[in-house]
């Protein structure tokens, strides 16, 4: 048997699109020798469509590519992801369907049993599951069809959110053949997970599986792809690559089990912020970008991403030395400029600020300079940035990490100006791990950029370590409260000093407001601020 695995990046919408994709995967696997295609979940429509689903003609767009798609099929089925109208008197309005196409004809349907209302999930405000799972003829196999969720075993998830196994309801089914049809978006370390979850399904079942995943950026979340196929002893056959698409074909049972090598996060991670910066500018429609260099660690690897992104023709830099900013600054920014080969502006922000601080000379009279004279600095660079951007164009991307998002170390309208904030889930300590990844081959960040304490410089002799815990403790600190969601006491019975912790936690808190007023950003780890975790601004509860 051969599976066809059709691992395409679609766009939320592109109907027309995304449906040209599946045909040309369609016919270049058919003619290698293909005996079925599996697509991706939602293919046609792009995932996740969220509430674009409620728009009128959506669903009957989907259905009428879904209609041509079938017209051109053969005898060699396409198993396509859609999303389809819920026809029943009661429940949500759609489903999320896999379809199979065969012989210009739809052959039938199955739904998805499982939908996931957790984290960046929220499938039950639109879908209404399955009562029960559906198997069909494939290639001469009894084979079960699953989409995404299905799969994920309660072992594998926070808890078990369903009481309900449709891989049970399949074994019990007598299948032998597996087919998932995948959007699972990507998280450091989740891969992984999933091949584990999978070889163990596969093993259990005892029947080969062919996981068809989604790749590509869309919006804040990435998809790796990194589709599967295992044999019936739950080993690995077959991994197609990760961060790009890939047509591919592959026979079962195979004449081994492949190596997999071991997951690198740091690189992971890399190519997940370089695909999600590509596809957020092409499927926004946008080919260039500026952003802000300072001289310091997060504008440095945000550009050097930039470059990977788009290609340095794309990428323009800007520095923008103020009243406390050190010559040292301008020359580490001029240098990763010089590295990068992009192009690079010098626009002083001294005679703004001394223009703003005559401005308010009246109204702040007899009040010690403090946060309001730093942040005007902050937002004359957030103006500066924003001029350009409307001028020529080009996106404005900010530079900001996880760490400082996390505790308020920003401002609004200043350095949280843009239209993505390319580093929002990535610590601080992995924007230095990241930084010495760029530079594997060679130096493209400035030495001293990486070596250089960190600093706002927004006043005199000012390093981020006046006010904040040094990264490596504030950093692990911030995972347990947020991505553990760990109390402040929990947190402090692992050896974190107690006053630390609370002081961190309160400021994550009570600077949610900020955050909900930032960029989008791109998630890469299990959890982001934004999309998957929502917290109300005005809330006075502290664990």
């Amino acid at each position: 048997m051969n599976a066809g695995i059709a691992q395409i990046n679609t766009t939320v919408g592109d109907f027309a699109g995304n449906t040209d994709k599946i045909l040309r995967a369609y016919r270049e696997l058919v003619k290698a020798g293909a005996d079925f295609v599996i697509t991706p979940e939602l293919a046609v429509c792009g995932y996740p469509p969220m509430d674009l689903v409620f728009r009128s003609g959506f669903i009957a767009a989907a259905e009428r590519h879904v209609s041509a798609l079938a017209a051109d099929t053969g005898k060699v089925p396409l198993i396509v992801g859609t999303v389809e109208p819920n026809t029943g008197r009661h429940g949500r309005p759609c489903r999320n369907a896999a379809v199979v196409l065969q012989n210009g004809h739809r052959v039938m349907t199955a739904h998805k049993s499982l939908l996931p209302t957790y984290d960046v999930f929220d499938e039950g405000r639109y879908f209404e599951p399955a009562a029960k799972v559906a198997i069909a003829e494939i290639a001469g196999h009894k084979a079960g069809i699953t989409i995404c969720e299905d799969l994920w075993t309660a072992e594998y998830l926070p808890r078990d959110y369903y009481g309900r196994s449709p891989v049970d309801e399949l074994a019990k089914a007598g299948i032998g053949l597996l087919l998932n049809l995948s959007a699972s978006p990507f998280e450091a370390g989740k891969a992984a997970r999933r091949r584990a979850m999978l070889g163990g399904i596969a093993s259990e079942l005892g029947a080969p599986l062919v996981y068809a995943n989604l790749v590509g950026g869309n919006d804040q979340l990435v998809f790796d792809g990194h589709s599967l196929v295992f044999d019936r002893e739950g080993s690995v056959v077959a991994q197609l690559p990760g961060f790009r698409e890939d047509n591919a074909l592959v026979t079962i049972p195979a004449a081994g089990p492949v190596i997999i090598a071991p997951d690198d996060a740091v690189r992971d991670i890399h190519e997940a912020l370089v695909l999600g910066l590509r596809d957020y500018l092409a499927k926004c429609g946008f080919k260039q970008v500026v952003i802000g260099l300072s001289g310091g660690i997060d504008s440095a690897v945000t550009a050097a991403l930039a470059v990977s992104a788009v290609g340095k023709e794309n990428v323009l830099g800007v520095t923008m030395p103020g009243p406390f900013s050190s010559k040292g600054s301008v020359d580490d920014s001029l240098a990763l400029a010089r590295n990068l080969g992009i192009e690079c502006h010098t626009v002083p922000i001294a005679g703004g600020f001394e223009a703003m601080e005559k401005q308010m000379a009246d109204v702040f009279a007899g009040a010690k300079p403090d946060i309001a004279e730093e942040n005007l600095q902050a937002r004359l660079r957030g103006i500066t940035l924003m001029a350009i951007s409307n001028k020529f164009n080009r996106m404005v991307i900010s530079t900001g990490n996880k760490s400082e998002m996390a505790v308020g170390y920003c401002t609004i309208y200043g350095d949280m100006a843009g239209g993505l904030a390319l580093l929002s889930d990535v610590p601080k300590t992995m924007v230095y791990a990241l930084a010495r990844y760029i530079n594997r081959h060679g130096e493209i960040i400035p030495r001293n950029t990486i070596d250089k304490a960190p600093s706002a410089e927004l006043r005199a002799d000012q390093k981020d370590q006046d006010t904040l815990p040094p990264y490596d403790i504030l950093d692990e600190i911030l995972r347990l409260y947020v991505e553990e969601q760990l109390t402040t006491t929990e947190i402090g019975a692992k050896g974190f000093d107690a006053d630390t912790v609370r002081w961190v936690a309160q400021k994550v808190d009570t600077n949610e407001y900020k955050r909900q007023q930032a960029a989008p950003g791109i998630k890469v780890t299990s959890k982001a601020f934004g999309i998957g975790r929502r917290v109300p601004i005005a809330q006075k509860f502290r664990a």
